[in-house]
């Protein structure tokens, strides 16, 4: 069975997607990007303020499924440019304990939507 899971607390989705899907006790995310759910502006500021906002806005979307980053199993990280790397990972870093961090993959792209420099998407399970 599918849930739809929602929060006003992260950015309201920007076309035919929602938020997050529950399936069974596996949830997958959407990927975030840097957009300030109170106001719906982009932070931009620099790279690692742009990251913390999209950690903050999945840490929402993961709350509101009654999850945390605990139980994330593998994250994709889309970059726009690999020279900000370190900064990302770093950020990324102060979300999960190392040694129960998830899977993952850090891909390099040409455009993410809004022209951003980040977007990130998990899949947690309870």
């Amino acid at each position: 069975m599918k849930k739809v899971i929602t929060t006003s607390k992260a950015p309201a989705p920007i076309g035919p997607y929602n938020q997050a899907i529950l399936s069974g006790n596996t949830l997958y995310t959407s990927g975030q990007i840097a957009i300030n759910p109170e106001n719906g502006e982009l932070v931009l500021k620099d790279i690692k303020t742009e990251t913390k906002q999209v950690m903050e806005n999945m840490k929402q979307v993961l709350l509101a499924a009654d999850m945390t980053f605990e139980n994330v199993i593998k994250s994709s990280i889309f970059i726009s440019d690999m020279n900000n790397f370190t900064e990302i990972n770093a950020v990324y870093a102060e979300y999960f304990n190392e040694e129960t961090a998830p899977a993952r993959e850090t891909v390099e792209v040409a455009n993410l939507p809004k022209f951003v420099n980040v977007e990130i998407s998990m899949i947690a399970v309870k």
